[in-house]
């Protein structure tokens, strides 16, 4: 069931599922919505977890017509509904929501006991001219620039074929037809685009300020980075001495949470249980 809470600017959309025990909140990439976590939810549920999955600004059934859409506003969105339900609580950031996710902890270091990152845009992006010999993200780059640039959904569409290489899940199909009849809407198009421009500058500005462990998962074919392992191991070094740790996925594109669903399922568990979170 879909719950909606009001903060300054419009509202947001969520689902909470599971009745006791410590809170989990997930937040997925642009373009995308809550749904993006459909396999895991019900197995954190199943470990024990009380999970909220969240619909960003602009995306799912969250409002549109935010201001803004950088981290550091998604960032405001996850505390106040970690505020709203109770916390503190672990929060899961997929891409965009990975950085915003890191600002959260950094800000509110009351409200985060943990942080799960996957495939986190988190630290100041730089290209060279070998990362455009690297074919896949050369045709990834390519087609964000599109969608950014143009406002295109198939741009986006072309973008998510590579994100998601080789394994795609059973609904993939389905669900690229839902996010097709999502960014239709209006308003969310343009929510993406705006996503689209702006830069993990201040995410990276906050990883020295985490207190909390910090878990990242990167899927070892994601096509956003020409190397994808040098780009998690930076994360976690640019964090406090002993607080990351980095999870490779191997054959993973972007999605490694919808991918190997139970692969990432194991780690977040394995991760939490460890990190005493």
């Amino acid at each position: 069931m879909t719950e909606f809470l009001t903060v300054d600017g419009g509202t947001l959309a969520y689902e909470l599922s599971g009745t006791t025990g410590p809170l989990l909140v997930l937040a997925h990439g642009m373009g995308d919505s809550r749904e993006a976590y459909r396999f895991l939810t019900p197995a954190l549920v199943e470990a024990g977890y009380r999970v909220a999955a969240l619909d960003l600004r602009g995306h799912g059934e969250s409002s549109v017509g935010w201001a803004g859409h950088t981290r550091t506003d998604i960032a405001g969105d996850l505390i106040s509904l970690v505020e709203h339900l109770g916390g503190p609580a672990v929060l899961v950031g997929h891409s965009i929501a990975g950085g915003a996710a890191t600002i959260a902890a950094a800000k509110a270091p009351e409200l985060v006991t943990a942080l799960v990152e996957l495939a986190p845009f988190t630290r100041k992006q730089s290209m060279s001219l070998g990362d455009l010999r690297v074919a896949a993200f050369r045709r990834g780059l390519r087609h964000l620039l599109g969608m950014t640039l143009l406002g295109s959904t198939g741009q986006w569409l072309e973008y998510l074929d590579v994100a998601y290489p080789g394994t795609k899940p059973a609904d993939h199909a389905a669900r690229l037809q839902q996010i097709t009849t999502m960014l239709a809407e209006p308003g969310r198009m343009k929510a993406l685009q705006a996503m689209g421009r702006t830069t993990p500058v201040d995410a990276g500005e906050q990883l020295a300020n985490v207190r909390c462990p910090v878990l990242v998962v990167q899927g070892s074919a994601d096509c956003d980075w020409a190397a994808p392992r040098a780009e998690g191991e930076a994360i976690v070094a640019d964090l406090p001495t002993g607080l990351g740790r980095l999870e490779m996925i191997d054959g993973a594109g972007h999605y490694p949470h919808v991918q190997y669903p139970a692969q990432v399922t194991t780690a977040i568990l394995t991760f939490l249980e460890t990190a005493g979170a």
